[in-house]
C-alpha cells in the first residue's frame, strides 16, 4: 500500500526497519504487466496502492495532493494505456493461482455482464446504456430517459469451493444508440443475424480468451446464466476443447428434429430428490424439496443454422421444486452441459457448480458498492474503462480475502498479511487465554480483520462479508501508518 511503502522507506533509512522486505500483494499482482513504457507500470502500482488505502474514495481523496491527482488523471487519459495492459499482470497471476490449485479439481469460469451507469449532461463521450422510466409528465404518462454508461462482461475463475482465483477475461463496450429488444424484433429476426454482429459475441470471445489463458481446457467449466444459452457458445466450447454448464431458456430441437428438448424431458421420470434450505427476500428460511431429472440428448441448432453447426450430444438437467412455496418464487432450473451425468450425485454436483455463479454477482457488487466505480466523475468512456480495470484488481483482492476465510481454514497467515500486520492484529484484537500460545491459522486473523470493520464474531454469526472486510482493511491500513510514523519519530 502506498502509505505503508512510503513510511517504510523512511523508517528503513533511519535504521529502524519495522516491515518485512518481501513483496507486497500489489507488486506480486502487477509484476507481469505489459506496458511499453515502464513508467506506466510504476504509476499503476502507485495508483492501485492509493485506491487500496482509501477503498471507495474518489481519485483526489485517494491521491491526497494535486501532483498525485494530476498524475492519476494523466495515466487514465493516456492513449497508450488500456484495460488490456492494466489487467495483463492480474491475468497472469490468475493463471498461476489456477495452476497451483490443489489436485485436478475443475476450475469454474463464471461469466456474466454488468452495467455501470453515470449521470452526465453530454452522453456522447461515454455512450448509451439503456432507456428507463424516470418521471411522469403532467398527464401522468411515463417518460423514457436514456441513460449513459458502460457494459462489462467479466469472466471470474473460482474453485469448486467458491474461492475466487482472479479474472480470466474482461470485455468493455458501449453503445452509440439504443433500441429495446422488442422494437428490434419487429424489424429483424435475431436468429438470422450472424453472431459476430451481435453483442452476444462477447460470450464466445471471453470463453476463448479465458481457456487460452488457463491453458487447460479440459479442466475448465464455463458457467453462464440464461443469456449464455447460445448454440454458437456450445460449439465454441467444443472447438476449444473445454466444457460448459449453462441455464437454458430456449426449447431447442432434439433427436431427429421432430420434437424438442421439453418433449423428451417430459418422458424422464424423477431420478432423485434433494432437500435444501432456501431464504426469501425477508430473510425467512424454509426447506425446499427438489425433483431432479436428467438425460443425455441429441440437441440440434435452429433450422437457419443447421448448415453452419452440427448436432451436439448434451446432458439436460431439470430441477423443480415440489409444491408452491410462500413468499418467494418456485425453484425451477433447466441446465445444459456437455459433461456426462450418470447419477444423482453427478447431477447434484453440476447444480452446486451452477449455484456458484452468484459469486460473480458479488464481485460486481464489490466494484459498485465497495469501490464506488459508478461514483467516478471522469468524462469519457476510455478513462472510465481504465479506472474500472484498476478497481477490478482491488475488488478481486477484497473478495479473495473474504472467501479464503471460508474455503481454506488451515492456510498460513502470511498468505495474506505481512509480519507487522499480524503483530498489530494480535495487539488490537486479543485472543482468549487458552489460544494465545497456539499458532493461529489465516482464518483467525481474517476474523480479527473483520472485527476491525464491525464484525461481532458471535458463536452463531455467519462468516464475515465483504463490507466488514473492506472496512477492516481500511482501518488496519490507517493504524499501520500511524504505527510506522510513531516508530520513525521515536527512533529519531
Amino acid at each position: 500500500m502506498r502509505k505503508r511503502q512510503r513510511v517504510q522507506r523512511h523508517a528503513m533509512e533511519g535504521g529502524h526497519s519495522v516491515v518485512s522486505s518481501s513483496k507486497t500483494w500489489i507488486e506480486q499482482e502487477l509484476s507481469r504487466c505489459e506496458f511499453k513504457d515502464l513508467r506506466h507500470g510504476k504509476r499503476l502500482e502507485k495508483l492501485l496502492g492509493q485506491f487500496s488505502d482509501e477503498i471507495g474514495g474518489s481519485i483526489p481523496w485517494a491521491c491526497q495532493d494535486w501532483a498525485n491527482t494530476k498524475a492519476a488523471y494523466r495515466f487514465l487519459a493516456n492513449g497508450r494505456v488500456n484495460e488490456a495492459a492494466i489487467l495483463s499482470g492480474h491475468f497472469q497471476a490468475t493463471q498461476e493461482r489456477c495452476s497451483a490449485a490443489q489436485g485436478k479439481d475443475p476450475i469454474l469460469v463464471l461469466h456474466d455482464t454488468t452495467e455501470f451507469s453515470y449521470q452526465r449532461e453530454r452522453t456522447a463521450p461515454i455512450g448509451l446504456l439503456k432507456s428507463a422510466y424516470m418521471w411522469h409528465d403532467g398527464k401522468g404518462r411515463p417518460r423514457l430517459h436514456t441513460l449513459c454508461g458502460l457494459l462489462m462482461h467479466s469472466s471470474l475463475a473460482v474453485t469448486t469451493e467458491g474461492l475466487p482465483l482472479g479474472l480470466a477475461a474482461v470485455k468493455f463496450w458501449t453503445r452509440s444508440k439504443f433500441k429495446g429488444c422488442n422494437a428490434l424484433k419487429k424489424k429483424i429476426n435475431p436468429t438470422r443475424v450472424p453472431i459476430d454482429q451481435k453483442e452476444s459475441i462477447r460470450w464466445l470471445e471471453n470463453l476463448k480468451q479465458s481457456t487460452v489463458l488457463l491453458a487447460d481446457g479440459q479442466r475448465c467449466v464455463h458457467i453462464g446464466d440464461r443469456e449464455s444459452d447460445i448454440y454458437e457458445f456450445f460449439c465454441a466450447a467444443q472447438a476449444a476443447e473445454t466444457h460448459f454448464l449453462v441455464r437454458t431458456c430456449v426449447d431447442r430441437l432434439a433427436g431427429d428434429g421432430r420434437h424438442t428438448i421439453a418433449d423428451e424431458m417430459k418422458e424422464v421420470r424423477i431420478q432423485g430428490l434433494h432437500r435444501v434450505q432456501v431464504r426469501n427476500k425477508r430473510g425467512d428460511v424454509s426447506e425446499a424439496v427438489l425433483e431432479i431429472r436428467y438425460r443425455r440428448i441429441r440437441v440440434l441448432p435452429s433450422r437457419g443454422k443447421q448448415k453452419q453447426h452440427p448436432p451436439l450430444g448434451l446432458t439436460v438437467i431439470h430441477v423443480q421444486e415440489r409444491g408452491k412455496p410462500q413468499g418467494r418464487e418456485k425453484i425451477h432450473w433447466k441446465l445444459m452441459t456437455d459433461l456426462p451425468v450418470a447419477s444423482r450425485r453427478d447431477a447434484l454436483e453440476k447444480i452446486q457448480w451452477y449455484s456458484l455463479r452468484w459469486k460473480l454477482e458479488t464481485f460486481h457488487k464489490i466494484l459498485k458498492s465497495g469501490c464506488q466505480a459508478e461514483a467516478a466523475k471522469l468524462r469519457t468512456a476510455e478513462r472510465l474503462v481504465n479506472l474500472i480495470a484498476v478497481l477490478c484488481i482491488l475488488g478481486w483482492r477484497i473478495f479473495w480475502m473474504t472467501m479464503i476465510n471460508r474455503s481454506v481454514q488451515a492456510a498460513t497467515p502470511k498468505l495474506a498479511f505481512t509480519g507487522l500486520e499480524l503483530r498489530l492484529l494480535d495487539q488490537l484484537v486479543k485472543d482468549e487465554k487458552d489460544a494465545r500460545s497456539r499458532p493461529k491459522p489465516l482464518s483467525a486473523y481474517l476474523t480479527k480483520l473483520a472485527r476491525l470493520g464491525g464484525y461481532l464474531a458471535r458463536a452463531n454469526d455467519a462468516p464475515p462479508g465483504n463490507m466488514v472486510m473492506w472496512r477492516g482493511i481500511s482501518r488496519l491500513t490507517d493504524i499501520e501508518l500511524g504505527f510506522m510514523i510513531g516508530a520513525q519519530l521515536v527512533g529519531n
